[in-house]
């Protein structure tokens, strides 16, 4: 979604499929479900951590609560583009999300040199919820000492419910990182996570499945999972260090870092 809404409260859930399991369930919702006006969107973030990657680590340890912030764009920005930071907080299955809508310019200089942004300026925006958000935002940027430390982009296909056009389902594919270069502007080349061609699916929903996808789901085998794609990165990335696949790594990093968690090296590799 590339709007303007400022705060999201929804239940989301996961379901990994594979390519034959997505071109299923492609045709069985298509009677129910319509893809968006945005159709393939090339969705690009960068997420923000502490120096010694708390957040990522306690994520990965499967917590009733955490929370996160990224900056968001559809497609590669310029520097006078439009981008969403976003502050997003999860309990147990209920998604909480709130963003600011910036120019990438504004964003960059609030994150990496603290300028705060000027919502005078801006035109036909409730500035007082976004002023609000950036007060959230500043608490978690100074609670934690957030620096940027990694760039994450995939291609998207959006769906919405046609009778309920706020049941929305996404299909994620390509999923792909770097450590470098971590600024949106920069263009989306980065690593692949998956050596197979798997589809993302996520469901969001403000209450029950309606019966033909549950019907759907069963029929196909299709069941949820608990993936994070940050954290999933950065268990395969912490394997790859302990194995010597990164090239040139410094393997000395890696030893003593809290890792072993829920989920652990050996769920890294599960859909390669």
């Amino acid at each position: 979604m590339s709007g303007n809404a400022y705060i999201f409260q929804r239940i989301e859930k996961k379901y990994m499929l594979t390519k034959e399991q997505y071109e299923s369930f492609i045709t069985a919702i298509e009677p129910y479900m319509a893809i968006d006006k945005y159709g393939l969107s090339k969705i690009c973030n960068i997420y923000f951590d502490t120096a010694d990657d708390e957040l990522v680590r306690r994520s990965n340890e499967k917590p009733v609560y955490k929370e996160k912030m990224r900056l968001r764009s559809y497609g590669v920005p310029g520097m006078d583009d439009v981008v969403y930071l976003e502050l997003k907080k999860k309990y147990k299955d209920v998604v909480y999300k709130r963003r600011v809508a910036l120019r990438l310019a504004d964003a960059e200089a609030y994150l990496y040199s603290g300028v705060q942004p000027d919502l005078k300026e801006k035109q036909n925006t409730n500035r007082w919820v976004e002023a609000q958000i950036l007060r959230e935002i500043d608490y978690f940027i100074s609670f934690y000492r957030t620096k940027p430390r990694i760039y994450i982009a995939y291609d998207r296909m959006a769906w919405y419910g046609k009778e309920d056009k706020e049941f929305r389902m996404t299909f994620d594919a390509h999923i792909r990182s770097r450590r470098e270069h971590l600024s949106l502007m920069f263009g989306d080349e980065a690593e692949e996570l998956f050596k197979k061609e798997y589809r993302l699916l996520e469901i969001k929903a403000a209450g029950a499945y309606p019966m033909w996808l549950v019907k759907v789901l069963g029929e196909l085998d299709v069941y949820p999972v608990s993936f994070s794609k940050y954290g999933t990165i950065y268990r395969k990335e912490f394997a790859d260090c302990h194995a010597g696949r990164i090239a040139g790594a410094d393997l000395s990093g890696c030893i003593g870092k809290s890792f072993f968690v829920k989920g652990g090296v050996n769920n890294v590799y599960q859909y390669n």
